[in-house]
């Protein structure tokens, strides 16, 4: 038989004698809780906009692997893949520079950027037109 036991909720800190070269991040600067919050935002902004452009060139590659001839359709539909890709490379090269990572070469050779998705970086994909 197990019985339940409430113990009061309190908190314990330190003494200030014990402590006194501490500074608390928070209240020595207010403002950086806000500058740590947008730090995380961008961040996670950047890997999820990395992490599209890598599905995008994925499904471009799997398409290519995939099929064997090339009829009008599925050139239309390998076309529809590389602008999806040339959107998304886009967005996550804009991003990447409003964080001033200026250097695009580098994520065309990590990510294996194809030319013709290269030449479409900007495009927007023929459904996202109107």
């Amino acid at each position: 038989m197990t019985r339940d036991i409430a113990f009061p909720r309190m908190t314990v800190r330190p003494p200030r004698a014990l402590a006194p070269n501490i500074a608390n991040i928070w209240t020595a600067n207010p403002a950086g809780a806000l500058d740590y919050e947008i730090a995380q935002e961008k961040a996670s902004t950047l890997g999820r906009l990395g992490r599209a452009l890598e599905a995008a060139l994925a499904a471009l590659q799997a398409f290519d692997a995939q099929t064997a001839e090339a009829t009008a359709e599925t050139r239309r539909e390998r076309m529809a893949l590389v602008a999806e890709a040339g959107h998304a490379l886009w967005l996550f090269v804009v991003q990447r520079e409003a964080l001033g990572l200026r250097d695009s070469r580098q994520v065309m050779r990590n990510y294996a950027v194809p030319p013709e998705v290269q030449g479409r970086m900007g495009m927007l994909p023929a459904k996202a037109r109107r």
